[in-house]
């Protein structure tokens, strides 16, 4: 029985089956999802598809993203976004053309009942992007940012490695949780197409948006299984720039 994570998908349904059989996932996982099911690759209805059909097979965790946020806008509001367009929603809202008025309806009630966050018994962390209360995510003032804000990637990546946990300076954030797994923001940002850890804070989001792999890792023993570059399975296709 194993707790996996997988990191942002962006359409990429082909990347997605290839984890799945890599890590040879059975119904006795629990699989977190950490959002950013859509924009970028030509499968986000699909892959929307493809989750709605594994829950109910597998325990699964779904974890609301950004762009899982701003396709409900399009979808419930019919919400004109040019900047979503640039950063993958035009591929997103031309696959949608083809989807029943039914499915559509489905897609909606499933991104609605994703979850901002989640913590596990051994007090990890799971969300898409992160938080800036100082108390943690039950107190966060404005909870967009759980799937909006970079500062935690930000302050984990420039912390002094010599730096202890009761040292005055230390961020209280990083002392809340156990660990944090999050996506958003691309470790290809860093040159690294694995998954990276940064004090407490994993960062799952490996590029599948761009020209890097889709991942899932092990939370417990950190292994991880990776998908073929994004651009080698769509190679018609441009994906994000």
């Amino acid at each position: 029985m194993r707790t996996l994570v997988i990191g942002d998908i962006h359409g990429g349904l082909r990347a997605l089956h290839q984890i799945m059989e890599r890590a040879q996932v059975t119904p006795k996982d629990t699989l977190i999802f950490l959002g950013d099911f859509v924009d970028g690759w030509s499968q986000s209805p699909q892959v929307i598809d493809y989750l709605i059909e594994l829950k109910t097979t597998h325990n699964c965790i779904f974890i609301l993203g950004n762009h899982d946020e701003l396709l409900l806008d399009w979808l419930t509001k019919t919400k004109d976004n040019k900047l979503w367009y640039q950063h993958g929603g035009e591929a997103t809202v031309l696959a949608y053309s083809a989807v029943s008025s039914e499915t559509i309806k489905q897609h909606i009630e499933f991104i609605q009942s994703l979850q901002n966050f989640h913590i596990d018994e051994h007090n990890r962390l799971f969300i898409h992007a992160g938080f800036t209360n100082l108390n943690g995510v039950d107190y966060e003032y404005f909870p967009r940012l759980f799937y909006w804000d970079r500062t935690l990637w930000e302050t984990a990546m420039s912390l002094d490695k010599k730096m202890r946990k009761d040292d005055v300076l230390y961020p209280k954030r990083l002392t809340l949780y156990q660990e944090i797994f999050i996506g958003h923001t691309p470790v290809s940002r860093i040159d690294q197409t694995v998954p990276v850890q940064m004090a407490n804070v994993w960062n799952v989001d490996t590029g599948a948006a761009f020209k890097g792999p889709l991942t899932i890792m092990d939370v417990d023993t950190k292994e991880f299984w990776q998908s073929e570059p994004l651009p080698s399975l769509y190679p018609t296709e441009k994906g994000r720039n």
